[in-house]
């Protein structure tokens, strides 16, 4: 028997490959399927079935791709619905892979046909839980993301808090736990950084397996301080439940050079939003007009899906060399699937073609105190509310919304002021000054963001541990 965990940083999320006597099955598999392929011609063996814990709201699986490869049948838990061939097991039902058993067990209450997958050795003995977004490592789901008209969050949550208690709770402390997700997810609120973990453990410490907790406490607990979900989880969660366009398809068409020509008229003809990819200090000194950045060693596809609200936007790409197909494939890891091509070249090429550029106006946060105590000034932080509830510049003329709800918030903010950006280090900051100077707002980045203004003798208010507010 072989397991392997292929963990996706940027995602922060889990697959699985188990193998077992010339058989494989796949468990929640990326939108990039060709490596299971891959692997298994490698080990000379046969992807039977292809498990999916549940509708993923956070990026689009590669089932239906991999299945049409291989011919594996998909497997949903019960209640699911598909409008692709798939099998919606019964709770308690069993496959065989090998010798080894996957039996589903019916977990309802982070989405409706949640399952958690239990591995039974070929001694029969239960040997590990792939537990979708049912139970994560120091969480579980968020129990907001498949409500239905009859349905409240405390009734998911409800539902989740009997999943836990009635089928992972008796499992044995030695079973080993493979969640979905880890930290950086917004699929749960304390996703450990550990990615693999014991029952036993989490028995202990995670806060949700309390053993005296009431069902009440725990519908409390865990809806306390859950954001809004981000716009693309519903629309992620359709394609996976739909169908989609194939990957490779997806990979060529947006894996195409532009001559600065080529890409200028594409960006006209097809209203196509040019995206630039490179760090926040390379944008910061030059860019195309009207271009948005997302820096792709960030929180690269989280942030675009959080922000970019049509999934079918034409998209043109400006790309470290090298990084273009990366990028088709972490646009399409969460639904972007109309990458038309990218600028051959890059930024010089553009230049070198006597095309426009523009700039944003970063200054170093001495000489952002040196105007912050002589001027009258706009300060706005993109952080997040619980960071900004932590602590924060104190003073009257800092305005505060999350960088993930900038295009709700457009409306506070006066075109005819100048503000001053600031998030934890940068990265956010210069997607929202991209995002803002796009539409026509004047904006100043304070580089290095609220870790340099700490260590600065600008004013903030008392630290407030996050856990306590």
């Amino acid at each position: 028997m072989k397991i392997e965990q292929i963990y996706t940083g940027c995602l922060a999320q889990g697959a699985y490959y188990i193998q077992s006597n010339g058989e494989i099955a796949i468990i929640d598999p990326l939108r990039e399927t060709q490596q299971y392929v891959d692997k298994a011609k490698k080990e000379n063996a046969k992807i039977k079935y292809i498990f999916e814990t549940h509708f993923h709201a956070d990026f689009v699986s590669g089932h239906v791709d991999l299945a049409k490869k291989t011919g594996a049948t998909i497997v949903f838990g019960p209640g699911a619905e598909t409008s692709y061939d798939a099998y919606i097991a019964l709770d308690n039902e069993t496959f065989k892979i090998g010798n080894i058993t996957i039996k589903v067990l019916h977990t309802p209450g982070h989405t409706l046909e949640s399952s958690t997958f239990l591995l039974i050795d070929k001694h029969g003995n239960d040997y590990a839980i792939f537990s979708g977004d049912t139970l994560f490592l120091g969480d579980v789901g968020r129990p907001d993301l498949a409500i239905k008209s009859d349905l409240t969050k405390e009734d998911l949550a409800g539902m989740l808090y009997e999943s836990l208690r009635n089928k992972i709770m008796p499992l044995a402390d030695n079973i080993i736990v493979y969640p979905a997700h880890g930290a950086g997810s917004a699929c749960g609120k304390n996703l450990s950084k550990e990615t693999i973990g014991l029952l036993g453990d989490q028995k202990k410490t995670n806060y949700a397996l309390r053993a005296d907790m009431t069902k009440e406490e725990f519908i409390e607990e865990v809806l306390d301080g859950i954001t809004p979900p981000p716009q693309y989880f519903a629309k992620n969660a359709m394609m996976n439940k739909s169908g989609y366009d194939n990957f490779e398809t997806i990979l060529q068409k947006g894996d195409t050079k532009l001559s600065p020509e080529a890409f200028e008229t594409i960006a006209n003809q097809e209203d196509a939003l040019v995206l630039d990819v490179r760090t926040e200090k390379e944008f910061v000194k030059e860019h195309i007009p009207n271009s948005i950045f997302i820096g792709i060693n960030g929180g690269f596809a989280p942030w675009v899906g959080a922000l970019i609200t049509d999934l079918k936007q034409p998209i043109l790409l400006v790309a470290p060399k090298g990084k273009e197909k990366e990028t088709v494939t972490r646009l399409s890891r969460v639904g972007y699937d109309n990458t038309l091509g990218y600028l051959k070249g890059g930024i010089n090429a553009w230049k070198d073609a006597g095309k426009d550029i523009e700039t944003i106006e970063s200054i170093e946060v001495d000489e952002f105190s040196n105007r912050f105590k002589n001027d009258s000034i706009n300060i706005l932080d993109v952080r997040k509310d619980v960071e900004f509830k932590s602590e924060h510049l104190d003073s009257d003329s800092v305005r505060h919304f999350a960088l993930d709800y900038i295009n709700d918030n457009m409306h506070v903010i006066d075109k005819a002021k100048t503000y001053y950006l600031h998030c934890a280090g940068g990265y956010r900051s210069v997607i929202a000054a991209s995002i803002l100077k796009a539409r026509g707002f004047h904006v100043i980045d304070i580089a290095g963001g609220f870790g340099a203004i700490k260590k600065s003798d600008l004013p903030t208010t008392t630290f407030v541990c996050p856990s306590t507010l």
